[in-house]
């Protein structure tokens, strides 16, 4: 018995259609599926991540925020892999998102950096 990969990363979100506009436009995620559950009063968008993950977005009325940024207990960041990390920098900068230096990591020499999606969740991008 094992576990095989990450199927899913779920994301709460404030603003669904800031949010929906940031991760489909910005990000340049596919959509695999959208539905509205009457219910929850909740918008769930499926993403594809390179035809290998799934982002899950929601919507709910009135989410609590994040406690601190990003040194809160549980999930610190959501990381994505890229080829030229200047480039993405470049192309988020251009597209209004504050984008930190790059830096090196000191155990792998890779080169990375972070932004903010529309709530505040800390995203990295790391060149292999």
């Amino acid at each position: 018995m094992k576990l095989n990969r990450i199927h899913h990363i779920a994301i709460i979100c404030s603003n669904y259609e800031r949010s929906k506009k940031f991760y489909i436009d910005t990000l340049r995620l596919n959509v695999l599926r959208e539905v509205y559950r009457e219910e929850r009063q909740s918008y769930k968008l499926d993403l594809e991540v390179n035809g290998l993950y799934q982002i899950e977005l929601f919507s709910f009325p009135n989410p609590p925020e994040r406690p601190s940024f990003p040194e809160a207990a549980g999930l610190r960041h959501l990381a994505f892999e890229v080829d030229d990390i200047e480039e993405w920098r470049e192309y988020l900068i251009s597209n209004g998102i504050d984008v930190e230096q790059v830096r090196i990591d000191s155990y792998t020499d890779k080169k990375f950096t972070f932004f903010a999606d529309p709530d505040g969740l800390p995203i990295e991008i790391y060149e292999v």
